[in-house]
This record gives structure tokens, sequence and C-alpha cells, in this order.
């Protein structure tokens, strides 16, 4: 499955995109901010990563910027079975294109395929010393559970506290819209590989 949305390209990963993957995220102040990522990131952990089956039901993307040369690899976004079957959000993106509205754009453009795979409600959280990932869920519509967990950071190589979120996806024009639709302003497009 491939996604174009107003500024990237989001696509499977191919086991000849490792060493690109481990150019961008071999970098301390990214992977710090992810649970299951384990610091230092080796090429073997990067070939490992772009090895992992797809399922259907939990895709996940490499984030691309598209540009005169082709795409480049900026991140990665997409779903995971968590605790309890809940289906959780996570994305990461590379430090020299933070700020740019990049990772909100990434991930409303895989909620809106979370949506038409048929979930309705997505977790996510973020360790509680990086707000700009929780001003990111919020700008998709996340709101705070109220809820603080100890989460294992392979990174950082530790417990640490995270921030619960959590989504009610609704379907467009439902009529049961509760202000909390994750999907919403912004054209995405959705593509499957024949």
């Amino acid at each position: 499955m491939f996604i174009r949305s107003e500024r990237l390209f989001l696509r499977p990963a191919w086991p000849e995109d490792w060493a690109e993957l481990h150019a961008v995220i071999d970098d301390a102040q990214v992977v710090r901010n992810l649970a299951r990522a384990p610091w230092p990131y080796a090429p073997e952990d990067a070939r490992r990563f772009v090895n992992l089956p797809q399922d259907p039901r939990f895709p996940n993307f490499f984030v691309t910027l598209p540009g005169a040369h082709g795409s480049r690899l900026i991140g990665s976004v997409g779903l995971a079975e968590a605790e309890g079957g809940a289906v959780e959000l996570g994305y990461w993106i590379a430090r020299s294109q933070w700020g740019r509205g990049y990772a909100t754009e990434a991930a409303r453009a895989v909620l809106s395929v979370a949506r038409a795979i048929g979930h309705d409600r997505i977790e996510a959280n973020h360790f509680i010393d990086n707000p700009a990932s929780g001003q990111v869920l919020r700008k998709l519509g996340f709101r705070p559970t109220g809820e603080w967990r100890p989460r294992y950071s392979e990174g950082r190589k530790q417990v640490c506290t995270a921030v619960m979120f959590e989504a009610r996806l609704t379907a467009a024009g439902n009529g049961d819209d509760d202000g909390n639709d994750s999907g919403g302003g912004q054209s995405v497009e959705v593509m499957r590989a024949a």
C-alpha cells in the first residue's frame, strides 16, 4: 500500500532501503524518543527493520519527501498491535526535518488508512520529556487519557514515563462526528500495489 499526501509519499520499506534508513535514524536525539528502536542503532537493526513482514491490519510506512531528484527517506509512521489488542500509532521524523509538520501530515494519512481498515480507536503515547510529540498528537485530534504509564525505551535502556492518548475514528459523513475526527482537513490518496 502507498499513500500520497499533500507533500509526502508514504510507502512500505524495501530491503535495499536499509542503508538510507540507517543514515537517517542513526541519531540519538531521534532514537531516545522511541520505545522500540535500540541505541546505538546498528546497520543490522536497519536490515532487520526493512525485512519485517507487513501485517495488513497494522501497516507501516516509510515517510519520503519527493523532490526533483527522487524521494528521500525522512521518517517512518505506522500502526502496531499494543497491549490488550489495542491499536497504537507510532512515528518518527529525522531531526533535520523537525518543525515542518511532516509528522502530523504523515500520521494523519495513516489514520485515514486506519479508518478504512476498520479501526475505530487508536492509542498513542509519548515520553514525558518529548512534549513536541504530544503537540503532534493533539493536532491529530488525540486526547490525553489522563494516564501516565511506565514504558521501556530500547534507546535509553530504561523505563520512562509515557503520557497516554487516544483518538476515536469516525467515518466521514456518518453524522456521528464527536469533534474528534483524526483524519480530516487533508487530501490523501491511497494506492495499492497490483
